[in-house]
């Protein structure tokens, strides 16, 4: 552990685990009441439902824009607290919301919130780690920070099975507040006075240009986008997905959870891999086998009588092996997008994290809007965001 932490490195890994699943605790515990929601505000179209996941990353895009730079001029920790008051505002909005629009406004909030810890927490990491040191601390936080999107579907149930939907947002409120206390108690902060830079928008703008001009940091940042957005069109349908299509019921959170834990088995293997095999050969093989796996289940789906057929083990079997090849990609895609910029880690880690949210938002609401009660979108979207991620590494390769 670098001599600028003086917290053991369990109980750090711990830490910025907890505070970048923030946003994940906020949209898997909601998935269980999205459908009770929806009735509870008389919305038309099933599919309107999806912008309370939609919102939240909307929110999570605009958000990090600014708090790298904001972190750059006064430090990780005051960045850090902005944004997890941020979150807390939006959850009290949507605990108390009385119309639709209303929660949507406490959820985008809630992700600017969200946003800063997950910027943050990235900038941390790169101020204490570099290569592929990075990117297996990135992995062993990878594989604790999946328990949580693991667990807060059978939360959100559980809450739902003694009370009503708004007490989640109680949940998201004592989430944000036990955090905001651990960070301000534990966490001493990375970045040096000497070393901090002036938040100014020409110095953003410098940033974003930076960004979008390195090879590297912008080809991984997209595919980051490409690969995320496939997994944000599944979770935006995933109630309707197993409530609808395969008629689960309360079962949903239990095979959510499960799913979920396959991602998190793939960053731990990662961790033990990635200084032997490296990130790029990693990430290729990961990304073959998501088309392959991809390809074989539509061409399974086109062989039935009917869409409506799909079995449900099948169907498991194929998107757990999916989730598993996206968890050897999410944490090598960002440690190589973050590579190139240790000289402004919470400024590239502002701009990197929002191309690659704004992507995945753009391709996964496209995936999700495209839902008709049928796997067929949701199928399409793997395969096709793999290759195109396969197609922009390739452009790297010299």
């Amino acid at each position: 552990m670098s001599s600028k932490s003086q917290l053991p490195l369990v109980e750090f890994v711990i830490l910025m685990a907890a505070a970048m699943s923030l946003a994940a605790f906020s949209i898997d515990a909601m998935l269980p009441a999205m459908g009770i929601i929806g009735h509870d505000f008389a919305l038309a179209d099933s599919n309107d439902t999806q912008f309370i996941v939609i919102l939240l990353f909307a929110g999570i895009g605009i958000g990090q824009i600014f708090y790298g730079p904001l972190s750059d001029a006064i430090g990780r920790k005051p960045a850090f607290g902005i944004g997890l008051l941020l979150f807390l505002f939006g959850s009290i909005i949507a605990w108390q919301a009385t119309e639709f629009y209303i929660l949507l406004l406490g959820r985008f909030i809630q992700g600017l919130g969200a946003a800063g810890s997950r910027v943050v927490s990235r900038a941390i990491i790169r101020d204490l780690y570099s290569g592929r040191t990075m990117a297996k601390i990135m992995s062993l936080i990878m594989s604790i920070f999946i328990l949580i999107p693991a667990i807060a579907p059978t939360v959100g149930q559980a809450i739902l099975w003694m009370g009503h939907w708004r007490s989640i947002f109680l949940a998201f409120i004592v989430f944000g507040l036990l955090t905001l206390l651990w960070l301000h108690w534990r966490l001493p902060e990375s970045l040096e006075p000497g070393q901090r830079r002036a938040f100014t928008f020409r110095s953003l703008w410098a940033g974003i240009k930076e960004v979008f001009t390195n090879p590297a940091s912008f080809y991984y940042g997209l595919c980051s986008g490409l690969t995320f957005g496939s997994l944000v069109g599944y979770l935006n349908s995933a109630q309707q997905i197993f409530q609808g299509y395969f008629k689960t019921g309360d079962r949903f959170a239990f095979y959510f959870g499960a799913i979920a834990l396959s991602i998190g088995a793939a960053a731990l293997f990662n961790a033990r891999i990635v200084e032997r095999y490296g990130m790029k050969s990693i990430i290729t093989k990961a990304l073959i086998a998501l088309a392959t796996l991809s390809l074989t289940f539509l061409i399974y789906m086109l062989n039935l009588e009917s869409l409506a057929n799909v079995h449900l083990g099948i169907f498991l079997a194929y998107i757990i092996l999916s989730f598993f090849c996206l968890g050897l990609s999410f944490g090598n895609f960002n440690a190589l997008a973050m590579e190139p910029m240790g000289h402004m880690a919470g400024l590239a880690s502002s701009v990197i994290g929002s191309l690659s949210t704004f992507v995945s938002l753009a391709v996964g609401t496209l995936i999700s809007q495209l839902y008709n009660d049928t796997l067929l979108p949701t199928t399409l979207g793997f395969l096709l965001l793999s290759l195109m991620a396969m197609g922009l590494m390739r452009r790297l390769q010299p």
